[in-house]
């Protein structure tokens, strides 16, 4: 752990532009790396914070077939939207780029280049998956099958999404083509492997021994079980038609794996930022009194702290990452986040709905960040945090000291008279906050951190309700000048400790307490007991967090539900065919119109309905079981379909003679079969 860096160099993993951003990527990276680099800004340090769109993995291929477009079209559409909704957000990325930039291109391929000169990997010829229907080798995600460790049955040929682990596409059980649905075979084909098992001491030494103490219990265990479980080659080149090209004579038609290109974006994003910017790159990467820190998500562990640090060590110029602060998963209303099956709250469709309620957003995904373990985002949640936490204990504490100033001082901050106990001890406790909020960012406990800073709320929320200034004026004055004064001071210390977390928030409040005319900083509350002083004049009171109503979520939890029965829709799969059944088989069964006369519940039975069924030939009784999907009353007077000649059979001392034709929706819904029955007799027989 690097102590008292000059600089830092934060990375937010690359989001692939096969699609927008939810609330998982949110909450996972982006949201926490921000929160980190607005608060090393408040520091005064010298940061430069890099992201940017990966356009080279095979989901974007894949997009792009699926939609019949070109791979371009895909990564224009999607990194526009990406981009401009981390803008609308409130992320402070100092350049957020793209891998089909060429300065990203000429980057990857001379770092590919250095290690190739050098000897740094092998060639080898091996036999990989390949789709002879489609005529091209399978790389990565172009292939699904059986994990082999966890036995998902379908787990990509890059990852297992269910239990984490990054695989080899000829590791799965029953591979199958995403692209034909064909089983591939094995072909011959040459590639450039990087020997990770030759780094085996370097990563025990650097992560095992180095950071055992000070990086995440997730991260840290997926390294060592890796490193513990024998590292072997990987492959940094592909078969593919869409990417950089390998810049090597013999790699016609190759590309670089998408996990050797993606990481060094953040190299060349920050060379784009320093060539905008008129500053000099190699600092923020090859100097070691910089702090460099990547914030992924845990899919993507092995990559960022086994596979390019030993890409940066056989390069042997860069410096290595000081920590990888990787979260867990976040689910939504108890099921996992998924992108193909649009179970997400997308980013920007977050902010058509919600265009002023950025923050209540980012305090959500704070407050329950997965930063330990897998949590759940419900809309329940969000509307109480919104309303219960934000509203009314934030909201509701500068309500109440901006509308009582305006009030007695037509908003000049009286000047105080002498200190009670109560008041320094206010005082002393505002003044700790600065530090101890200090202390969870640079451990990276966000959550720990955003739940102080709701104790300087709480802490001013208390004063006055203590203090009770209200009832204090008509008794002694003079004395809620300084209660005043002192809950002042909270509010504007609250102003600077919220922005790493509640940027927009922390902008209303400047407004709100007029300080672009002032000088309050972090460093300042721990030491000024006048952030607010005597005479300033501040402005009118706004409602910093309005309530969010019952509608607004119903809205989007029907949303969601839509998104599920659409989802049903599009992945339905008809039951495979039955044996072969002759013309005469047919021809015994007797189907024909009929119409439910009478309906009554069968006793002692939640599945059955007795039904009298006019068949044109005769009045019946038919058992069917569908009691807990319509009730009698919904039933008598429907048309049905009565397979009229199946055998008769007791169910409950009832006997039943025939059954009723029944089939499911695709969202799961039990319906009737019905004929076209206008001008149709009982009795008509279907054939």
């Amino acid at each position: 752990m690097l102590e008292n860096p000059k600089r830092y160099t934060i990375t937010a993993a690359l989001p692939y532009t096969n699609g927008p951003i939810h609330i998982g990527h949110l909450a996972g990276v982006y949201v926490p790396s921000d929160i980190y680099a607005r608060y090393l800004r408040l520091q005064g340090k010298d940061v430069v914070f890099v992201c940017g769109s990966d356009e080279h993995g095979v989901a974007i291929s894949m997009k792009a077939k699926k939609e019949g477009i070109t791979p371009q079209e895909v990564i224009d559409k999607y990194d526009g939207i990406i981009r401009q909704s981390f803008i609308d957000f409130g992320i402070t990325f100092d350049n957020y780029s793209r891998t089909s930039a060429p300065i990203h291109h000429h980057t990857a391929q001379d770092f590919f280049k250095k290690l190739y000169q050098e000897g740094k990997f092998i060639e080898q010829t091996t036999e990989q998956l390949y789709d002879a229907k489609a005529d091209q080798f399978l790389a990565d995600r172009f292939v699904t099958g059986t994990c082999p460790k966890c036995e998902n049955p379908e787990a990509y040929g890059d990852q297992c999404e269910r239990c984490g682990s990054s695989l080899n596409a000829t590791d799965l059980i029953n591979p199958k083509s995403t692209i034909t649905g064909e089983t591939p075979v094995l072909k011959s084909t040459k590639h450039w492997f990087l020997p990770l098992n030759e780094y085996d001491a370097f990563l025990r030494e650097w992560v095992l021994e180095g950071h055992k103490n000070d990086w995440k219990p997730n991260v840290y265990g997926q390294v060592k079980s890796w490193v513990d479980g024998g590292l072997e080659p990987r492959a940094v080149t592909r078969d593919l038609d869409w990417g950089i090209d390998v810049p090597v004579e013999g790699a016609e038609g190759k590309k670089l794996y998408v996990w050797f290109d993606a990481p060094i974006g953040y190299i060349s994003a920050t060379k784009e930022w320093a060539a905008r910017e008129g500053k000099d790159w190699e600092p923020y990467w090859k100097n070691e009194e910089t702090k460099l820190v990547h914030f992924i998500g845990k899919d993507n562990i092995v990559f960022h702290c086994i596979i390019f640090p030993v890409m940066l060590k056989a390069e042997g110029s860069y410096i290595l990452p000081d920590n990888v602060p990787a979260n867990e998963f976040l689910n939504l209303e108890g099921n996992k986040l998924s992108t193909s099956k649009n179970w997400a709250v997308w980013l920007h469709e977050y902010l058509q709905d919600f265009p002023d309620k950025q923050d209540v957003l980012r305090y959500a995904l704070t407050a329950n960040a997965p930063e330990t373990k897998d949590n759940d985002f419900t809309w329940k949640d969000f509307q109480a945090r919104n309303n219960n936490e934000l509203a009314a204990i934030f909201g509701n504490f500068i309500n109440r000291v901006v509308v009582l100033t305006n009030k007695y001082y037509d908003g000049i901050i009286p000047t105080p008279n002498e200190f009670t106990e109560v008041d320094e001890q206010t005082l002393t406790e505002l003044k700790a906050y600065p530090s101890v909020i200090s202390s969870s960012v640079e451990r990276y406990r966000f959550r720990e951190a955003l739940s102080e800073v709701m104790n300087v709320a709480r802490l001013g929320n208390k004063y006055l309700a203590d203090e009770e200034p209200w009832k204090m004026v008509k008794e002694n004055p003079e004395r809620v000048k300084t209660q005043m004064y002192v809950a002042l001071q909270i509010a504007a210390a609250l102003q600077t400790l919220c922005e790493p977390f509640l940027p927009f928030t922390s902008e209303k409040l400047k407004t709100i307490l007029n300080t672009s005319v002032l000088d309050v900083n972090w460093n300042s509350i721990s030491k000024k007991t006048d952030l607010l002083p005597a005479g300033h004049k501040i402005g009118e009171a706004q409602i910093l967090f309005a309530q969010i109503e019952d509608a607004e979520i119903q809205k989007q939890l029907d949303k969601l539900e839509a998104s599920k029965k659409a989802n049903q829709i599009a992945n339905a799969k008809a039951e495979p065919q039955k044996e072969v059944a002759t013309f005469d088989d047919f021809t015994k069964l007797d189907l024909r119109v009929g119409t439910i006369l009478e309906a009554e519940k069968m006793p002692k039975a939640n599945k059955l309905l007795v039904l009298k069924v006019d068949t044109g030939i005769d009045v019946r009784t038919i058992v069917s079981g569908i009691a807990e999907h319509f009730s009698p009353e919904e039933v008598v007077g429907k048309r049905v379909t009565v397979l009229a000649n199946l055998a008769p059979r007791a169910l409950r001392g009832v006997e039943s003679a025939g059954m009723i034709l029944m089939t499911n929706t695709a969202e799961g819904k039990l319906v009737f079969v019905n004929p076209d029955t206008e001008g149709v007799l009982n009795g008509a027989l279907i054939s």
